[in-house]
This record gives structure tokens, C-alpha cells and sequence, in this order.
């Protein structure tokens, strides 16, 4: 701004009440949406049983909001539209505990100065009273009649503002505002009717009654409201309910996040921050789930006077409330997961196998001298290349797994076999014998293992995925190296110990200032993770590096933790294991497949890896027969 633009200088007075309201229509009445919101809000306070709005030109042209409440008489109706006059709130201590929506008493005279305003209203539904109001001035004041309740109709919103008019989206954008405020108040209140009509049609109607979920889905597609999980959690007086989305329905909007405090509905970004928490390692970085949260705690821990519409609360303990809201969210989403249907305890292989001793083709002696298959073999992680690993223990001190030692061969009856010359088969099952990758095949692996609870392991497809045949008669598919990350995950989380590997040469890494700042955050956890580094000016000197990691993957993952890609050291250690997990396209030899699965079947979160992608998807028998439309 330029000298010649800054205005001379005036006294010190005080405004005109009509700029006083256009001022203050600026933090109230942003767009249709505000006005509607106020209004509804209103009627709600009033204690009306039956809400009916109806909209023209995405409610600038009109926004007319009719109730059944308690209405007022010819002598509150002129207060009712000036400034700072309410019934809502009297004193101090009422307004700190405030249970009702409006409170400042300003919503009406706002919104009557900036349109053509008219409000109706009766008490008893006898005699009633009308005013109109034009730009904030009062144009007329008669007796009406009509039934108990209020009417109020604003008219061509911002006619008399044309730099705020001109702010203003497309009919259509507002009109879809308009109709999410809607929804959002509706869905806090299922004891109202609540009635929408756009355009001379009706375009929403929530029933009296219904539930939650009912009311969702009149605005949600069916595939996601008949997945919703129902969560409740409780303490110290604090309560948190209502619907979450499952995470294999999530999406790539956040338009279906709904919170509400005490029947308020807010945008917190503490609740937003739980929500995102509690969904952590379910949901991909861009995904969404969806949720509808309603929040009771006593007022006075809540402050809901911190925004202008009232549209942000702050609360007095905010762990509390993160933790608690948290809670119901893991709580719910624990019990919905498909690898629950495996149960909780580790699988084992049948007792009554016949031949002991089997070890996992990996671990042979001579397996390293294989030089055809060296690469295969090198790419291979700790848990297949040192000996008897296994999945379990590959970050701890080397100890047999389940299946490599103790376990019996996983062998079936044996089948007649089809011509796999004539037709290959879609998969390539556990017991073929691969001339693609004998450094992990054996021949005493004939077939396909079982495993005694939960599933029966059946082969791997595609080199990536297992088959598992369910205990109810469903068919599960196992994503190897999500499954693989997921342990590798649970064991840095738990003992962060990846064991470690010195270099004969250490490698050299430039340092950049702040990489040098963020290196001296990570030093003792990048310690303990395996690695032996040293500072040195503008390098940092490698000398050992995770047991799982070749060097070259161990400077890329140390220039992504440096470059402060990961944001916590769940990020870190998220990194970590998939640098170190099986890769897709690895064959496994079953006692291999066995050993992953039983590690992975005692992870928490076991479901998914821990960027969110998920590890098993499962179908039943109803669903098989659906997918083969055998049923319909």
C-alpha cells in the first residue's frame, strides 16, 4: 500500500449500527450455508419436533426455515433482530456451561442486514406476528395468523453487499453446502423431522426416529453404511458413540468425517487426529475412512465461544479426549477384522505328521555355493539366509522357528496329478518342484502343509501370494511381504533390536546442516536399530549397518530418515522393514510359508502392514457363491 492510498487521519468514533451488523454479518454470514445453519440451529434451540427448509439459487435467492417450536410474541420479535438480545443465555456462569446453540444473539440481526429478511412467528398458534426487514431496516410490523412455531424467509442474500456476493460459488456449489450443514445437523438430532426441498423439489427427509445409521443412509451409498461398525466407549463421565467406516471401504475424500460435541457438530482437529491415530497402519497415507462421532461430556469441560460460528470447540483436557476417542475407534475396528475370523492364538501344524526334522532349504550348508541362484539367495532376508532364522526371529538373536527344525514335513495324501505340460496350472502349488529357484525348494517338501487352527495352508501364487483355506469353508490370500513387514514392524516396535553388520569399509555420507540436525535427533534410535555411525563435519561414516540390509539399501534408507521423509519413529521403523521384508516374486518352500504364518498370525494389527495396505483378504462361502452368481 502506498503512501497516497493510506486515508487521512480520523477520529476516534463509534460505528453506525448498520455497519456495525454488515461487520459483523462478515464473521457470521459467510455464504447460504451460514445463514441455513443459524436458522435450523434456531429451531433446534426452540425445541421444534418437525424442521422444513426450502432453498432457490443455492439459497441466495432464498432460505426459508419453518419449525414447530416455542415461537415468540409481537414484543421479542423487534428484539429478536437486534444485536446482542437472546434468551439463551444470562449470566456468566450460563454462558460457560452453555447447552443450547445460539448464544451470542446476534445470528438474526447479521443475516436481516444483508437481505430482505421476514420472520412469522406464534406461541400458541392463535394469534402470531410478522416483521420484515430490508438491509437491517425495519420496513413493516403486522399481526398474522398461523400455527405454533416460526418462519423465517431471507431473500436475496448480499443484494446490497456486491463485493460479498461476488465471493460466492456456482448455485450448485452452495446448494451442496447447504445441503451438508443440513445433513450434519440432522444427523445429531433423530428425534427431529427434518424435511429439505431445493428447487421445488424435495431433496432430503430424515424421519423422527430413525438411527444412525438409518439417517446415513439416506445420504451414504449402501456398500459403505451396511459396513459401518458401531463403537460406544466410556469413562470418567465422558462418553464417545456412533459409526466408523471399515478401513477396506476407505476413500479418497474426507467428506465423511462428522463429529459432534454435546449435539454440536464441529471440525476438531484434535477428534480429526484420533481418528487418523486410531486408523494408523490401516489406511494408505490418501485414504479416508468414514466416520460419524458424537461426543457427551459436562459443558464446563468444553468451550465451544472460540469461533466466530461457532464451528470449533476447545477442550480443557485433550488427552483425555484423544485418548478416549481413540480407544473406541481401535475397540471397534479390533473386533471387525478379517484376521480375526483366524483367531488370537499361534498355528501349528498337524500333531500327527509322520517324519520330523525338516529344515527349511535356505538354511542348508551348501545353499550359498548354488552360484546359479546366488542372486535369489542374496535378496533374500535375514530370516532366510542365516541359519534357521526363521520369519519370528529374524531382528532378535537367531533362534529355529516353528517350522524349520521341530515341525513335520507339511505333506498331504497324495492326488493323481494332471498333465502340467498339457495345462499349466494358475498357481504354482508348494509341492512343485521349480526349476526357476531350487535354492529354496526341497525335495522332501512334496505338498502343501496344513496348519491346525484357523487355516490350511494350499500353495503360493504368483510368487507373492499364499492361499489359505479357512476353518469355515472360506478362501483367505496372503500378501507375503506385507504379511513380512507387519513382523519385522512388531519386532523393531518391540525389542528394536535388528541385530547388526559390521562393513569391512565403512561408506561415507554427506551431511548437510540440517540432515546433521536431524542425524542428532535419530542417533540412539538408528543405534539400536543396527547401525554404527560417526559424525564427522560434513560426513557421517557408516561402519555397520541392520543385519537385514545391504549397504546399498542401508545408505538409501538412512538419506530418506536424514531428508526428514518419516515424520516419527513409527515412520522409521515402517521403512526399516520393508527395506528388510520379503519382496514379491520370492518363491517360499512351505516350511518357509508355515514359518511366516505363524509369526504374522501373533502380530498385533496383524491385518495390515504398517503403511496401511492390507494383508489378507478373505471370502466365505456366501461370497464365493456370489462372485459365481450361484446365488442371488
Amino acid at each position: 500500500m502506498t503512501n497516497d492510498a493510506i486515508p487521512t487521519r480520523r477520529p476516534i468514533r463509534e460505528l453506525p449500527p448498520a455497519l456495525r451488523n454488515q461487520i459483523a454479518a462478515g464473521e457470521v454470514v459467510e455464504r447460504p450455508a451460514s445463514v441455513l445453519k443459524e436458522l435450523v440451529e434456531n429451531s433446534l434451540d426452540a425445541r421444534a419436533s418437525r424442521i422444513s427448509v426450502t432453498l432457490d439459487r443455492g439459497g441466495q435467492g432464498l432460505v426459508e426455515v419453518q419449525d414447530d417450536g416455542h415461537g415468540m410474541g409481537a414484543e421479542e420479535l423487534e428484539l429478536a433482530v437486534m444485536r446482542h438480545a437472546t434468551s439463551k443465555v444470562a449470566t456468566f456462569e450460563e454462558l460457560l456451561a452453555v447447552g443450547s446453540y445460539g448464544f451470542r444473539g446476534e445470528a438474526l440481526a447479521s443475516i436481516a442486514s444483508v437481505s430482505t429478511f421476514t420472520i412469522a412467528s406464534s406461541p400458541d398458534g392463535e394469534s402470531g406476528h410478522a416483521l420484515e426487514v430490508v438491509h437491517g431496516r425495519l420496513e413493516s410490523s403486522k399481526p398474522v395468523a398461523m400455527q405454533r412455531g416460526t418462519r423465517i424467509t431471507v431473500r436475496e442474500l448480499f443484494a446490497n453487499v456486491p463485493a460479498r456476493l461476488k465471493f460466492l460459488k456456482t448455485p450448485a456449489t452452495e446448494n451442496r453446502r447447504c445441503t451438508e450443514i443440513f445433513t450434519r445437523l440432522a444427523l445429531t438430532r433423530p428425534e427431529v423431522d427434518f424435511r429439505l426441498e431445493s428447487g421445488g423439489r424435495e431433496v432430503l427427509r430424515f424421519l423422527a426416529g430413525q438411527t444412525l445409521r438409518e439417517r446415513l443412509a439416506v445420504v451414504w451409498p449402501p456398500a459403505v453404511t451396511e459396513g459401518l461398525i458401531q463403537v460406544h466407549e466410556s469413562a470418567h463421565e465422558r462418553r464417545v458413540y456412533g459409526l466408523i467406516g471399515h478401513p477396506g471401504s476407505a476413500q479418497g475424500r474426507p467428506d465423511r468425517i462428522l463429529f459432534a460435541v454435546n449435539g454440536r457438530p464441529v471440525q476438531d482437529k484434535l477428534l480429526l487426529r484420533a481418528v487418523r491415530d486410531a486408523y494408523s497402519g490401516r489406511l494408505l497415507s490418501r485414504e479416508h475412512p468414514q466416520v460419524a462421532l458424537f461426543l457427551e461430556l459436562d459443558p464446563h469441560e468444553v468451550d465451544v465461544n472460540v469461533h466466530p460460528a461457532k464451528a470449533e470447540v476447545r477442550f480443557r483436557d485433550e488427552r483425555a479426549i484423544f485418548s478416549l476417542v481413540r480407544r473406541a475407534i481401535v475397540h471397534g475396528l479390533e473386533g471387525s477384522l478379517p484376521g480375526a475370523a483366524l483367531g488370537d492364538r499361534p498355528l501349528h501344524a498337524p500333531a500327527d505328521s509322520p517324519s520330523q526334522g525338516a529344515t527349511a532349504p535356505s538354511s542348508r550348508p551348501d545353499a550359498a555355493q548354488e552360484q546359479p541362484h546366488a542372486q535369489a539367495t542374496e535378496r533374500r532376508p535375514a530370516a532366510l539366509n542365516e541359519s534357521s532364522a526363521g520369519y519370528a526371529g529374524s531382528l532378535t538373536t537367531p533362534e529355529p522357528p516353528p517350522f524349520s527344525r521341530s515341525a513335520p514335513p507339511l505333506t498331504p495324501p497324495r492326488s493323481p496329478q494332471p498333465d502340467r505340460s498339457q495345462a499349466p496350472l494358475p498357481f504354482v502349488p508348494a509341492e512343485s518342484s521349480s526349476t526357476e529357484a531350487p535354492a529354496v525348494r526341497d525335495a522332501s517338501h512334496a505338498g502343501p502343509g496344513a496348519a491346525g487352527r484357523g487355516f490350511e495352508y494350499l500353495g503360493q501364487v504368483a510368487a507373492t501370494y499364499l492361499l489359505l483355506r479357512l476353518d469355515h469353508g472360506g478362501l483367505a490370500v496372503l500378501d507375503q511381504h506385507a504379511a513380512h513387514e507387519r513382523v519385522l514392524f512388531d519386532k523393531l516396535r518391540n525389542t528394536r533390536d535388528a541385530g547388526s553388520r559390521p562393513l569391512a569399509v565403512p561408506m561415507e555420507l554427506p551431511l548437510h546442516p540440517s540432515e546433521a540436525q536431524r542425524f542428532m535427533e535419530l542417533a540412539v534410535e538408528l543405534e539400536r536399530l543396527g547401525f554404527s555411525l560417526v559424525s564427522e563435519g560434513a560426513k557421517l561414516s557408516i561402519h555397520a549397518v541392520p543385519g537385514g540390509l545391504s549397504p546399498a539399501k542401508a545408505r538409501e534408507f538412512l538419506q530418506s530418515c536424514l531428508a526428514e521423509r518419516v515424520d516419527d519413529l513409527s515412520a522409521v521403523w515402517a521403512m526399516l522393514s520393508c527395506r528388510m521384508a520379503l519382496k514379491a516374486g520370492e518363491p517360499l518352500a512351505p516350511d518357509e510359508a508355515m514359518a511366516l504364518l505363524e509369526a504374522w498370525a501373533g502380530c498385533e494389527d496383524r491385518d495390515y502392514c504398517p503403511h496401511g495396505r492390507p494383508v489378507l483378504i478373505s471370502w466365505s462361502p456366501d461370497d464365493l457363491a456370489k462372485l459365481f452368481k450361484r446365488r442371488g
